[in-house]
């Protein structure tokens, strides 16, 4: 395991309890480094919407058992937030959670004549994506994709 791994699961065991005890649903823990900067992000949800309270009472008790436990050893700043509309679908936890749901698939090339798809999330495994749309259900090779976002409905 990397040491971006090793991180993101260390603060996942932290933010369990928390998250768990708050009722909400952890989406993602991502560690990374953008223009010379660490940033630990962490994407919270639950029914009805995440507000900015729920952020700021994450991320003060998250704060406080990274900084008692002190296993980053770089410089880094935590945001906590709600994954937003359009959440992008990369780990398979978010995939679970959003089966049944509405996604928008974009393909690295044309899949019958098209770099886009949507449909209803249906299944996934390790090399495939399966939707509903209405031409049936329908299943992609997870190499062939892109990107999946949730589809944003106004």
């Amino acid at each position: 395991m990397g040491k971006k791994e090793n991180i993101e699961n260390r603060t996942e065991e932290l933010l369990m309890p928390i998250i768990d005890e708050s009722g909400f649903v952890l989406w993602d823990v991502e560690y990374v480094k953008e223009a010379g900067e660490y940033y630990l992000r962490v994407y919270i949800d639950k029914e009805g919407g995440i507000t900015i309270d729920d952020c700021v009472d994450v991320s003060r008790k998250l704060s406080d058992g990274l900084d008692a436990d002190d296993f980053i050893e770089e410089a880094y700043t935590l945001e906590v937030s709600s994954p937003g509309l359009g959440r992008k679908l990369v780990k398979d936890r978010e995939f679970e959670m959003s089966i049944g749901r509405d996604v928008d698939i974009k393909f690295y090339k044309p899949v019958d004549g098209s770099k886009e798809i949507s449909g209803t999330l249906e299944a996934f495994d390790k090399g495939t994506v399966t939707i509903t749309g209405s031409g049936g259900p329908r299943s992609f090779d997870r190499s062939d994709i892109a990107a999946v976002k949730l589809s944003v409905d106004f």
